[in-house]
């Protein structure tokens, strides 16, 4: 006959030997523990982590404990229940054996894996924002190219601009047109305008300036010696 409290009391004794800083008895009656597993570090130093909860039945190990995620952290809800599945095909597989340790192994190589995961979900995103920023440039320098719809669509919206720029400069030139004054109504609006000349004459003065070096003195001029001489007559010249 199987002594199952004595198979349960071993296989506690070995448990805590194993996992001294993470195994933690939470009542004796039943039997119920806790095993905290936490993955190795990865690159980042980054690690996920669970805490496993078993509590023994009267005929354990010929039924499977009782167990669930008493608490974690960095896992998501997919880890979790991959977690619950694996520890549900390793129970049934090790039925009658005493398996406590057989399950917590395999949990620490599943976080494991999750670590490795998340190490290579980072990868491929800094990839795809890598492929992303380099098609983001290079459609800075190649732009967007260039066919007949989008060249129509283009001009038709050119078109338009341009020919509400013209009706705006004609509104504007027509609106100064209006409210431009013309001579007569300039002199009947601004009765100053009458006397601005005379007043513009009074303030210059009547005196005129003149500057004298813009003229040569007479000895500079060159003079024919026959004018020069005094017994010259023009009539004889005519006479000639």
């Amino acid at each position: 006959m199987t002594d199952y409290s004595e198979e349960q009391r071993n296989e506690l004794e070995a448990l805590e030997s194993i996992y001294p800083d993470s195994f933690t008895v939470l009542s004796e009656n039943p039997t119920s523990f806790t095993i905290t597993v936490t993955s190795e570090a990865g690159e980042n130093d980054e690690t996920v982590q669970t805490t496993l909860k078993f509590t023994y039945g009267e005929k354990y190990p010929d039924e499977m404990p009782r167990y669930e995620i008493f608490s974690q952290e960095n896992l998501e809800d997919n880890d979790v229940s991959d977690i619950l599945k694996l520890l549900e095909l390793q129970a049934e597989e090790n039925l009658g054996m005493v398996m406590i340790f057989t399950l917590v192994s395999a949990v620490q190589e599943k976080l494991n894996e999750i670590v490795d995961q998340i190490k290579t979900r980072r990868e491929e995103e800094k990839k795809q924002k890598e492929k992303e920023a380099e098609e983001a440039e290079r459609q800075c320098f190649h732009g967007t190219p260039v066919t007949i719809e989008n060249f129509l669509s283009w001009k038709a919206k050119f078109d338009a601009e341009l020919l509400e720029i013209k009706r705006k400069r004609m509104k504007e030139e027509e609106q100064a047109g209006k409210n431009k004054l013309s001579g007569k109504q300039l002199f009947e609006t601004d009765h100053n305008l009458d006397t601005s000349d005379i007043q513009f004459l009074e303030e210059a003065g009547n005196s005129v300036e003149v500057d004298e070096s813009l003229f040569q003195e007479m000895d500079d001029l060159e003079l024919d010696e026959e004018e020069d001489d005094p017994d010259f007559n023009p009539v004889d010249l005519e006479s000639d």
